[in-house]
C-alpha cells in the first residue's frame, strides 16, 4: 500500500486554478442559482430592513387602576352575628411595587386585635404538645409565629400547644375564601402610560395617541391601540378564568412590543399588546400556588399598640416592554451589499487616508493599478464605540512627562515631508517601502497613509500608544486569552498581528470594515520593525477569500 504522503509532497505549494467551460447547461445552472440568491438577498434586504441601524428601546411605565368593589363579611358583636358591607376603592386594593409592576388584591384573610403578649400557638402537627417536654424555651421555628416559652398550654378544649411570645391571637391557618371576596375585580380597568425613547435616533414617543377617547377599552381586533385594559379581558386573552385565579392569586405579564420604522418615507411606530401567564398554574397545592403576602395596619387602643394582620391574595401584573427602532444607515447598507457581492466573487476592500474624513470602498476585481491611485466609493466613517475596551489597547500607565515638553498629546502636523530617492513614487509621507509581492499582486500593497504629501501617521504619539505599545498589546492578548503562554519565538508574531488589528479597528471603527481593511505600507513596515519576524520574510497581503 502506498504511503499517504511523502516528503516531496509535504514541501509543496498549491494555488487555485480557474477553468472556463463553454457549456449552455452549466451556464444556465449558474445564472439560475445567481438569480435565486440575488432574489433572496433583495427580499431579505427589504423585508428584514437590513439597511437600517437597529437600536433597542428604552422605556418608562406608569399605571393607574380604577374600580370599586363591595365586600360582605359576617361580624360577631355583643354575641350577635350581623352582615357588614365594606366598599373598597383604589387605595384599598392596589399596592405600588418597584419596577414596571402593580398589584391588585382579589382575596384576603384578617386577624384582628393582635397585641404583643403570651398565647398558645395555633394547633398544627408541628405545634401540638402533651406536656412541657414537647416545648423548648427560646426555640424559634421558622414556621412558627413567635418564640416558645417552654410551657405547654391549653388552646381550646383538649387541644394543647406550645406557648409563645408573639402577636396574639395567633393567625389561623385557613384556606383562601371561595369565591374570592373581590371577585368583581375582573371589571377593574388599568391605564398604562408607556413612554419610549431611541436616543441613537433622537426619537421619542408614547403609547397614548393624540385625541384618545378615554372611554375606550382595549380589544385585540376592534381597538388594538387603546391603552385602557379590563382585567377580566386580559385573562380571557390567555385562556384563563379570572374568578379561578382570583382565589389564590397569580402573576400576569402584559407585553408591549415596539417595532418602529423611523424612516421618513415609511414611518411607523405603534405598540402591540399581548398577554402571558407568568406563574405556574399547574403547581401542586403543597408547593404554595398563587401569589400572596401579609401586611399589617397598626393602631392604639387604651394606650396598647395593636394591629390588624391581613393576608392578601391577588394578581401581580408585570409590564414587559421590548422592541427595536430602525433607521436607514449607509454603513449598514454598504456592509450588507459588500457581504452579498462577495458571493458573486466581487471582493470589496476598504482603505483609509489620514487626511480624509471618509473611508474608501474598493472593488478588488477592478484593481489594475496601485491602491494609492484608485478612487473607489466614499463611505462615511462609523463612530467608534468606546464602551468596548477590547477594541483599543490603551496603556494602563502613562509614561512620565519629559521635562521641558508640554504634557498635551501633540497632534499630527501637516508639514510636507521631503521624499527620499528610495521611496516609491506613490508614497506621500516618505516612510513607505516597495512591495515584496509578485508583480500581479503588488498593487494590493501600494498604499500610503496619506492622499496628499504630509507627515506620516506613524510619527503621531497616538500611533505609538494605540498600536506599538508592547505592554498594552500584551495586556490585550491576555485579556482575550487569560491562560495564553507567550513563547519567545511566538511573541513577536502574536504582537505584530495584534498591532495590525488595533490599527484597523482604530482607523475603520466598524468591525465589519476592519475585517476587509488594507494597511498602508508605512504602518505595516513600522509595525514589522517594532515586532520583527525571525527570518525576516513576511507573507504580505492575504485575501480572506
Amino acid at each position: 500500500m502506498p504511503a499517504c504522503c511523502s516528503w516531496s509532497e509535504v514541501f509543496q505549494y498549491e494555488t487555485n486554478k480557474v477553468t472556463r467551460i463553454q457549456s449552455t447547461n452549466y451556464g444556465t445552472i449558474k445564472w439560475v442559482l445567481h438569480v435565486i440568491v440575488f432574489s433572496y438577498v433583495c427580499f431579505a434586504l427589504v423585508s428584514d430592513k437590513l439597511y437600517q441601524r437597529k437600536e433597542p428601546v428604552i422605556s418608562s411605565v406608569h399605571t393607574k387602576v380604577k374600580g370599586i368593589a363591595e365586600v360582605k363579611e359576617e361580624v360577631v358583636a355583643d354575641g350577635m352575628k350581623r352582615l357588614v358591607r365594606t366598599v373598597l376603592d383604589t387605595a384599598d386594593y392596589t399596592f405600588p411595587l418597584q419596577g414596571n409592576s402593580f398589584f391588585v388584591m382579589t382575596n384576603f384573610l384578617k386577624t384582628e386585635g393582635q397585641e404583643q403578649r403570651l398565647c398558645p400557638e395555633y394547633p398544627t402537627r408541628r405545634t401540638l404538645c402533651s406536656s412541657d417536654r414537647g416545648c423548648k424555651k427560646g426555640w424559634m421555628d421558622p414556621q412558627s409565629k413567635g418564640i416558645q416559652t417552654g410551657r405547654c398550654v391549653v388552646y381550646r378544649g383538649n387541644q394543647k400547644t406550645c406557648e409563645v411570645a408573639a402577636w396574639c391571637p395567633i393567625e389561623a391557618v385557613e384556606e383562601a375564601p371561595r369565591p374570592a371576596r373581590l371577585s368583581s375585580a375582573e371589571n377593574f380597568t388599568v391605564l398604562i402610560k408607556n413612554n419610549v425613547d431611541f436616543p441613537g435616533h433622537n426619537y421619542t414617543t408614547r403609547n397614548i395617541l393624540p385625541g384618545l377617547n378615554i372611554t375606550c377599552t382595549f380589544h385585540k381586533t376592534q381597538n388594538p391601540q387603546c391603552p385602557i385594559f379590563r382585567l377580566g379581558d386580559i385573562f380571557r386573552e390567555t385562556g384563563d378564568n379570572f374568578s379561578d385565579v382570583a382565589i389564590q392569586g397569580g402573576i400576569m405579564g402584559i407585553e408591549i412590543y415596539w417595532d418602529c420604522n423611523l424612516d421618513s418615507w415609511s414611518h411607523h411606530c405603534r405598540p402591540k399588546y399581548s398577554f402571558r401567564r407568568l406563574d405556574d398554574k399547574t403547581t401542586n397545592e403543597s408547593l404554595y400556588p398563587g401569589y400572596n403576602f401579609r401586611y399589617a395596619k397598626y393602631y392604639k387602643e387604651n394606650n396598647v399598640e395593636k394591629r390588624t394582620l391581613i393576608k392578601v391574595f391577588g394578581i401581580r401584573f408585570d409590564i414587559l416592554v421590548f422592541g427595536t427602532g430602525g433607521k436607514f444607515d449607509i454603513i449598514q447598507l454598504v456592509v450588507y451589499v459588500g457581504s452579498t457581492l462577495s458571493y458573486f466573487g466581487l471582493t470589496l476592500k476598504y482603505v483609509s487616508f489620514v487626511d480624509e474624513s471618509h473611508i474608501r470602498m474598493i472593488d478588488k476585481q477592478l484593481l489594475g493599478k496601485s491602491l494609492q491611485h484608485v478612487k473607489g466609493q466614499e463611505v462615511p466613517r462609523p463612530p467608534l464605540d468606546f464602551t468596548d475596551l477590547t477594541k483599543l489597547p490603551l496603556s494602563l500607565h502613562d509614561p512620565p512627562p519629559i521635562p521641558g515638553q508640554p504634557e498635551e498629546m501633540q497632534p499630527l502636523r501637516e508639514e510636507v515631508t521631503p521624499k527620499s530617492r528610495d521611496r516609491p513614487s506613490w508614497c506621500k509621507c516618505g516612510s513607505c517601502l516597495p512591495s515584496q509581492l509578485p508583480e500581479r499582486r503588488r498593487c494590493l500593497e501600494e498604499l500610503c497613509c496619506r492622499r496628499k504629501p504630509g507627515a506620516c501617521i506613524t510619527t503621531s504619539q497616538l500611533f505609538g500608544k494605540l498600536v506599538l505599545s508592547r505592554h498594552a498589546l500584551q495586556c490585550l492578548l491576555l485579556y482575550q486569552e487569560p491562560l495564553l503562554a507567550l513563547e519567545a519565538e511566538d511573541t513577536n508574531s502574536r504582537l505584530r498581528h495584534c498591532a495590525y488589528r488595533c490599527y484597523t479597528t482604530w482607523r475603520f471603527g466598524s468591525q465589519d470594515m476592519a475585517d476587509f481593511a488594507i494597511l498602508p505600507s508605512c504602518c505595516r513596515w513600522r509595525i514589522r520593525r517594532e515586532f520583527p519576524k525571525s527570518k525576516g520574510q513576511y507573507s504580505g497581503f492575504r485575501s480572506p477569500y
